[in-house]
Order: structure tokens, then C-alpha cells, then sequence
């Protein structure tokens, strides 16, 4: 359930109505924008995003938080903040992806793919972030190979690709190492 549902801090029950707007058009509209459910129940100060698409689920629960700060809930309000929270949380993922190409000290990675590895900082397993994992496999790969007398920086360059296809598979059908192999080509 932690990877699935995250929780936003509203201030009021009166907030809890302007989410969800006359018929149900304002929570209509966040799920619609976002493809994440958003759940209402009778918990005080907390509404539930849930979605198995983490990079979704965190474009909902930001917009749900700025549009509790805003105040103004409508549904082209709600359309506008979601726009512009996609493209916040678009440029984070760039600059992740980047960012982790630096650290693990690599050359000539597509822009695509270094994207495709950012999309990993909202991805856990066994309850760690894939994208640290993955940089700590790349340089635990170059040692193993260096010690082995095989080239060490296409060692690193598999450890640090190894997960790719978990940036990707709820879009996709099969495992991820597949679906890694097939974006990678």
C-alpha cells in the first residue's frame, strides 16, 4: 500500500467538499488530468491519491496540494495546475536522470534514457529508490569486472541500465528486464 496510495494533508472537512465540488465535478476533473484515483472518506484532515503509476500518483498529490493551497478549486483550475505540475515534475525527472548519469561518471547516454532513469527516483523495491540502487550496482559492476580484467566502464554502464525497464513497465506488458532490453535497442 505505500507504493500505491499517498496521503495529502487538507485543513478542513470544508475543504474536503471543494475537492470534490458540486456532483463530484472537481474530483472528476483531478482524475481525469492525472489517470490517479482520488479517494474521499471520513478520515479528518487526509485525502488519498491512489495510483500504481508513481510519477502519476505524485503529479495528483502535488496538484492536490497546491490547489488546498490556493483555495480556488474548479475544473480549469484543477486542468491548470495539473499542467503545470506535469511539467515541474517532467523537468525534475531530466534533472534526476542527469543528475545520476554525473554521479555514476557516464558518456554519451541518449537524453531518452537518461529521462527513462530519472522516472526511477519515484520507484522503490524492497523499500529502496531504484535510481540510488542503480548507481550503486553501476560502480559495484565496474569493481567486480576491474577485478576480473574485463572493461570496467561497460560494466558500469550495464549495472547502472540493469533496471531501466522498471521505469516503464506499467506501460508496457512483460517483465522489466524485457521491457528494458527492447527500449534499450
Amino acid at each position: 500500500s505505500d507504493s500505491t496510495v499517498r496521503s495529502v494533508k487538507i485543513p478542513s472537512d470544508d475543504m474536503k467538499g471543494r475537492i470534490i465540488g458540486r456532483e463530484g465535478r472537481n474530483i472528476r476533473a483531478i482524475e481525469k488530468a492525472t489517470g490517479a484515483d482520488i479517494l474521499v472518506d471520513d478520515t479528518p484532515g487526509v485525502i488519498s491519491v491512489s495510483c500504481f503509476d508513481r510519477v502519476r500518483q505524485a503529479i495528483a498529490a502535488e496538484s492536490l496540494q497546491k490547489l488546498v493551497a490556493d483555495g480556488r478549486v474548479h475544473p480549469s483550475r484543477v486542468e491548470e495546475i495539473v499542467a503545470q505540475t506535469k511539467r515541474d515534475i517532467e523537468e525534475r525527472i531530466k534533472q534526476a536522470g542527469q543528475d545520476a548519469i554525473v554521479e555514476a561518471n557516464l558518456r554519451g547516454v541518449h537524453p531518452k534514457v537518461a529521462e527513462a532513469m530519472g522516472k526511477l527516483t519515484f520507484r522503490t523495491s524492497y523499500g529502496q529508490n531504484v535510481l540510488r540502487h542503480s548507481i550503486e550496482v553501476a560502480f559495484l559492476s565496474q569493481m567486480i569486472a576491474d577485478q576480473l580484467g574485463l572493461d570496467g566502464q561497460i560494466a558500469r554502464r550495464c549495472g547502472f541500465l540493469h533496471d531501466i525497464g522498471k521505469a516503464m513497465y506499467h506501460d508496457m506488458e512483460g517483465d522489466h528486464p524485457a521491457i528494458g532490453m527492447e527500449f534499450a535497442k
